[in-house]
């Protein structure tokens, strides 16, 4: 499927990523692994919302750049350094609360950091925060719960990540059932109307 560009520049989300997260780092390859799911994820959200999914899955995690580096903590400071840049508010919101940020954000006291930008629950966080946890190190394609188990093991069991998972978990298991319901959604009819006119 190909987008056409939006207001903010597809075409420079991903120049952007590739500058911060330049290839062949591990980084790059899972940022590009994410734009991919998210492009494949597309036909769930919102026509107009179809730009704005796949430059956020771009752009999530430009907040491990060393160079960007404030808090320490990526979704915050990627979403800080879109702001300094003009990104518009719903987009740097998307990136600062990708795959239940605020959850490890309380545990690192960066609630009130993050409260600068407004979460959004809707089908295109849903599939953003889906097709970053569906792509694992290096763009291989993992299970949420694979993802999960990864994060925790990368991250150890005294990590911010660990002591949010017990109320990050059902968040991302929710996210997960409800883009497999849109996404069967919006192809099984289509192919059931396709058998039925044969």
């Amino acid at each position: 499927m190909r987008l056409p560009a939006c207001d903010f520049g597809l075409e420079h989300a991903e120049e952007l990523a590739r500058t911060l997260l330049p290839p062949p780092a591990e980084r790059w390859f899972h940022t590009a692994g994410v734009a991919e799911s998210a492009l494949q994820l597309a036909s769930t959200v919102p026509p107009e919302d179809r730009e704005l999914l796949v430059a956020a899955a771009w752009l999530h995690d430009v907040g491990y750049a060393g160079e960007l580096h404030d808090t320490g903590f990526h979704p915050l400071d990627g979403a800080r350094y879109l702001d300094r840049m003009g990104w518009p508010l719903r987009l740097t919101s998307l990136v600062a609360h990708h795959s239940g940020a605020r959850f490890v954000a309380e545990t690192r006291g960066l609630a009130a950091e993050m409260a600068r930008y407004p979460v959004e629950i809707s089908p295109v966080s849903d599939a953003l925060t889906y097709a970053d946890q569906t792509v694992g190190p290096h763009g291989r394609s993992f299970t949420v719960e694979q993802r999960m188990a990864e994060m925790l093991g990368r991250h150890g069991p005294s990590s911010p990540q660990a002591r949010a998972h017990r109320a990050r978990a059902p968040y991302l298991l929710g996210v997960a059932g409800r883009v497999r319901a849109r996404h069967v959604t919006t192809f099984v009819p289509r192919q059931r109307r396709a058998q039925g006119a044969q």
